[in-house]
């Protein structure tokens, strides 16, 4: 259902959608519904995290590398690491952050 609620509510929104799909003890599931040409503004992630792209794909950015990510592919984002993430199309992407072996 959250997949879809995002997705609804991306029809009436100009910014991008992030719904909580899942929180565990030490890790959370972010669901991010884009419209093409969408954008997070520039941000920074102190905890470990992992974008996968589910339908589309968007492109990340940040001092040290700009890279398309298409669908089913993922991306470690690094900690501490000014970035922005950009829809090239309209994209779904889960955001999963939190403990890591």
């Amino acid at each position: 259902m959250i997949i879809k609620q995002a997705i609804a509510e991306l029809e009436q929104k100009e910014t991008p959608v992030a719904k909580l799909m899942h929180r565990g003890v030490v890790f959370k599931v972010i669901v991010l519904a884009f419209k093409k040409g969408m954008f997070l503004k520039e941000h920074k992630t102190s905890v470990p995290t992992k974008l996968t792209v589910l339908t589309g794909n968007v492109k990340y950015s940040s001092e040290n590398l700009i890279r398309t990510i298409d669908i089913y592919e993922e991306l470690e984002i690094p900690l501490e690491e000014m970035h922005t993430i950009d829809a090239i199309e309209d994209s779904l992407c889960l955001l999963i952050q939190g403990y890591r072996n």
